[in-house]
């Protein structure tokens, strides 16, 4: 090996263990929790820590980018020095971070646990309005699912056009578990687009990115807001937050946001023709299509 394709494997290594998708997944979960606290604050005409919560958001999406810039800068010198084409890591990994277990708290002392405040089937509720699916008689939340896997079931409903059963996964867990999905969906979202179109999504995608899944998305979720998929799929094409400000879209229910998100997941995989499992962080990497190849459902 000479000294060059050293240096470049030393490069690349680098550029491998930088943690872009934790940092990625960090940043998506304190924006969901800054669009619950903001819902809160708008209901109980309270700050609730949500200036301290937009200042993290602030830095660790600065942190993110640049992470993100520094990948491309090493990017950019391999290739110059004509080392683009050695192996490494496969780009766009953030999803797999984001869609990773996270390691298990310690057990609480039952007896010291304080008693949890009842806050009564919102959740169920939502579910319910957003599918047109009635909530079970018997209540949901105990069945342990984590958030990942939720996304996966969901995302295999959609896939089979099934709203019943889509109700049925989304009524099944508890809020904390549903809310989540709007953390996990967001690099999974960009990555999947990206896949579809066959470049990193642009503004100027929106338009097309709509209008393959606007239609599927409202037959699953007849009660979801159009404003709430509008929003989702700016933050997919990087759309500048001062243009998406100007749309002056309402702030949609974190619930919508969450189910929205999940159920835009499962139509993107079907456009794609992939099943939910290529959701599985441990799957192996999909084929991603070229720019212009064929981007609609598999055929029948």
């Amino acid at each position: 090996m000479s000294l060059l394709q050293e240096l470049g494997g030393q490069l690349r290594a680098a550029s491998d263990e930088l943690p872009t998708g934790l940092v990625t997944a960090a940043m998506e979960r304190l924006r969901t929790a800054t669009e619950i606290l903001n819902w809160v604050r708008e209901q109980s005409h309270q700050q609730m820590g949500v200036p301290q919560l937009g200042n993290a958001t602030e830095h660790v999406e600065r942190a993110a980018a640049a992470l993100r810039a520094a990948q491309d800068a090493i990017a950019a010198y391999l290739a110059a020095a004509g080392l683009s084409g050695q192996p490494g890591a496969a780009p766009g990994q953030e999803w797999r971070a984001a869609l990773k277990p996270e390691d298990a708290a310690p057990p609480a002392d039952p007896d010291s646990e304080p008693e949890a405040e009842a806050l009564g089937p919102w959740w169920q509720q939502r579910v319910a309005q957003l599918t047109g699916e009635p909530a079970p008689d018997k209540q949901g939340g105990k069945d342990g699912t984590d958030t990942a896997e939720l996304l996966r079931r969901v995302a295999a409903g959609v896939r089979a056009g099934d709203r019943a059963r889509l109700g049925r996964e989304l009524h099944a867990v508890n809020a904390s578990t549903g809310l989540g999905l709007s953390a996990v969906t967001s690099p999974v979202l960009h990555r999947l687009a990206g896949d579809l179109l066959g470049h990193e999504p642009r503004p100027e995608d929106v338009p097309r990115l709509r209008s393959a899944a606007e239609g599927r998305v409202k037959s699953l979720l007849p009660g979801t807001s159009p404003a709430i998929l509008e929003t989702l799929i700016d933050r997919i094409c990087r759309v500048p937050v001062q243009q998406q400000q100007q749309k002056n879209r309402p702030p949609g229910h974190p619930a919508d946001n969450a189910v929205t998100a999940s159920v835009l997941t499962g139509v993107l995989l079907a456009r794609l023709g992939r099943d939910a499992q290529t959701l599985n962080p441990d799957a192996p990497e999909p084929v991603r299509r070229e720019d212009g190849a064929e981007t609609g459902e598999r055929r029948r």
